[in-house]
């Protein structure tokens, strides 16, 4: 899925447009463009992209109504391009419904490594009852967590957590989202639920919970589940 799949970019600056249609073409995939939000929505439709690299300063609209309007009727990755670095407009951003952020400019390889991990989520997490990250093996049928095979007992709130961040894996889930999504939204301000859950599980499922390779802090901003593959 990854080689020949479909990317949009919209970005209001043509040379970047250049570039990432230069680069990402060399690597197989298969490029479109366009330069305003509202182009943006209706090639989204035709087009029908596997995956969207969107600008958040658009001429027309910006990135972030870009994709509310998108995620009323597709699921496609959206991988949020832009020289805004501050904490609020990504935590925004990815609330919205985006995959992730890339703050420009960027290096190629981090790009392709981003837009590989987002592919993956896309067609590989959907409808899955086993989720592997590494050794560790989340069955959400069982309800059963395992590392290298063996057992891991968690409380029913480590679990909700982990479960979220696994059907997710590879995505940034912001506080708010993983608030939500465990406790509902009367919980969405009360970060430090996350914080002091998050430590229990690193305990539990990191080999080195001080260096945690699985459940990766985004400062600021939330967590993931990454793979270490």
């Amino acid at each position: 899925m990854e080689k020949g799949a479909r990317v949009l970019v919209i970005d209001d600056e043509p040379q970047i447009r250049r570039l990432l249609k230069v680069s990402l073409s060399a690597y197989g995939y298969e490029i479109d463009e366009c330069h305003n939000g509202k182009d943006g929505i209706n090639r989204t439709a035709v087009f029908k992209p596997d995956l969207i690299l969107l600008d958040l300063g658009l001429p027309d609209m910006d990135g972030k109504a870009v994709v509310e309007i998108i995620r009323e009727w597709s699921r496609v990755p959206i991988i949020i391009l832009s020289a805004r670095d501050q904490e609020n407009e990504k935590i925004a951003t990815l609330d919205a419904g985006a995959d992730d952020y890339v703050t420009k400019p960027f290096g190629m390889g981090e790009l392709l490594a981003r837009l590989r991990v987002a592919l993956r989520h896309g067609v590989s997490t959907e409808g899955s009852t086993v989720i592997f990250c590494g050794d560790l093996k989340i069955d959400l049928v069982a309800r059963q967590v395992t590392r290298s095979d063996k057992e891991i007992k968690l409380t029913p709130t480590e679990y909700e957590i982990l479960k979220v961040l696994a059907q997710n894996i590879g995505r940034v889930l912001t506080h708010k989202q993983l608030l939500k999504a465990v406790w509902g939204t009367a919980y969405h301000e009360d970060t430090h639920y996350i914080r002091v859950y998050i430590g229990q599980l690193r305990r539990k499922v990191e080999p080195n919970p001080s260096q945690p390779k699985y459940i990766v802090t985004e400062s600021g901003v939330g967590y993931r589940l990454i793979s270490d593959k």
